[in-house]
């Protein structure tokens, strides 16, 4: 029999693991990718003889039997790819004020380690735990099993803000000022950044990172890697430097033209660019007008700013931990920030060379960035934005410096380089309007509309991504099941991944 065909659009992790389930079950599989290599976010950058995470900072739910790991291992990751566990005790550290909390791997432990730190704890942390235990069970895919029973729809319409706050009556022994939802939400850009975020979206990351959290030796390049060899093997095509610049249909197949004037053909097309992105490459003609305005009108979520720092040797210790930063108790409101009242907060993170490491190779320091902040060089090229530009980049790259050098006194005198990412930085990397760190923001107010399903309004054409599930490394692994099983069924999928 002729093999089916299909075109997947990116060859980042969703791109990367559709071809590879895929090719696997005998479809003729072409990927098409802008970039010189593929990989996404998933790649690192490499500087002085040093790797930087461009996306990937640390994975949940990797240890033996947990969720990620059991998916991972139907792509053959599960056994290459080299990990360094994080702290058990804190793989997060949330620093508020001069207050520090640490986040604990397994819930019994987390639970343990944050009781002494406030009064009266005990109620106000086994509704959190119940909470995480009974949202992951909500939602079947999280365990490897079909939908049913739609019980995870009262957490996507529940706010996971107000939740939070519902902690607050819990306060710190030391710091009245700081409460326990405070802290809970202290280590998640989304959902402490975005008033709408709905209660699972949260639930379920923070559930994962509990379970068990990662860094990746050497960085999580290593991924995009193994999945690349994996669908070459299987017998796909990856083509890079084969950026898309429209799509059209025409007697049964789907006609995608590159940047090179060639011009690809298949049934099906599965896209894991951005949805709006996608569309506006499509011929008008395809769809109506009212599922485009839908989809283009959907909000994305906040963009970042982000130093990459290269350390001198020995000069800085190595951190088996997260630190999040807040200048003090109200999470909430630290993504609106602009002018001279930012920044309020920060991630500072490490890249891992081995399970032996006593400093630091490089540091990432992120924090949130408006895209308003930078949108005067919004139709500038990289290398093009002028004088003014990098006046801005360098001042709030010394602000941010300055921020995290009061907690850390040893940082700045450390640094070696430093290399500036802004929201036009990451829009341009990953082609996502606006920069937007984590694509269209789920809305717990309108649940239905601001989820997108992997079958598009046209026949053959799939999205597949972030805006399909959730983000991170199992949000995203979890909708490329979705959009494959879509298209070769669900139930015969999730069969082979639970029985490898």
């Amino acid at each position: 029999m002729k093999k089916n065909k299909v075109i997947i659009i990116g060859s980042g992790l969703s791109g990367l693991l559709n071809g590879c389930i895929l090719s696997r079950e005998g479809f003729e599989v072409t990927i098409l990718e802008k970039e010189p290599e593929p990989g996404g976010n998933l790649k690192t950058f490499r500087y002085k003889n040093h790797e930087f995470e461009t996306g990937v900072h640390y994975a949940g739910s990797l240890g033996p039997g947990q969720v990620l790991n059991r998916y991972w291992k139907y792509f053959g990751l599960t056994d290459r790819i080299r990990v360094r566990r994080l702290d058990q005790n804190g793989f997060d550290h949330i620093l508020i004020g001069t207050e520090e909390f640490q986040h604990a791997q397994g819930l019994d432990k987390f639970s343990a380690i944050l009781e002494p730190l406030f009064r009266n704890a005990t109620k106000g942390l086994d509704r959190y735990v119940s909470a995480l235990r009974e949202i992951a069970s909500a939602f079947p895919l999280y365990n490897l099993e079909l939908p049913a029973g739609h019980r995870e729809i009262q957490y996507a319409a529940q706010s996971a803000r107000l939740f939070f706050t519902e902690l607050d009556e819990w306060k710190s022994f030391n710091d009245p000022s700081v409460s326990m939802g405070s802290v809970l939400a202290g280590n998640n850009f989304l959902y402490a950044g975005s008033p709408v975020t709905p209660l699972h979206v949260s639930s379920l990351i923070h559930h994962s990172f509990i379970s068990g959290a990662y860094r990746f030796v050497g960085g999580s390049g290593q991924i995009a890697t193994i999945l690349a060899d994996q669908v070459r093997l299987n017998g796909a095509k990856i083509i890079t430097s084969g950026g898309v610049v429209s799509i059209d249909y025409h007697d049964g197949n789907f006609q995608v033209k590159t940047v090179s004037g060639e011009i690809f053909r298949a049934p099906l097309l599965v896209s894991s660019l951005h949805p709006a992105m996608t569309l506006s490459m499509l011929n008008p003609l395809l769809l109506r007008r009212s599922y485009r305005q839908r989809i283009e009108s959907l909000a994305g979520t906040v963009s970042s700013f982000i130093l990459f720092l290269t350390m001198k040797p020995g000069t800085f210790p190595y951190f088996n931990y997260n630190v999040y930063y807040h200048k003090n108790a109200n999470v909430w409101t630290e993504s609106e920030l602009t002018g001279d009242a930012w920044p309020a907060m920060y991630l500072l993170s490490m890249g891992c060379n081995g399970n032996d490491q006593k400093f630091a190779d490089v540091v990432t320091l992120m924090t949130y960035m408006k895209f308003e902040e930078v949108k005067k060089w919004e139709y500038t090229g990289s290398g093009k934005r002028g004088s003014e530009y990098l006046d801005f980049k360098n001042d709030r790259a010394l602000r941010l410096l300055d921020l995290a050098g009061k907690q850390f006194p040893g940082l700045i005198h450390a640094i070696d380089h430093i290399t500036i990412s802004t929201p036009l930085t990451y829009r341009d990397y990953t082609g996502i309007p606006e920069g937007s760190l984590y694509g269209i923001a789920k809305d717990f107010t309108r649940p239905e509309l601001t989820t997108l399903t992997a079958r598009t309004k046209v026949p053959g054409l799939y999205f597949t991504g972030q805006n399909t599930n959730l983000h991170g490394l199992l949000g995203v692994t979890i909708g490329s099941v979705l959009t494959s099983g879509e298209i070769i069924g669900l139930d015969h999928l999730l069969g082979k991944i639970k029985n490898c």
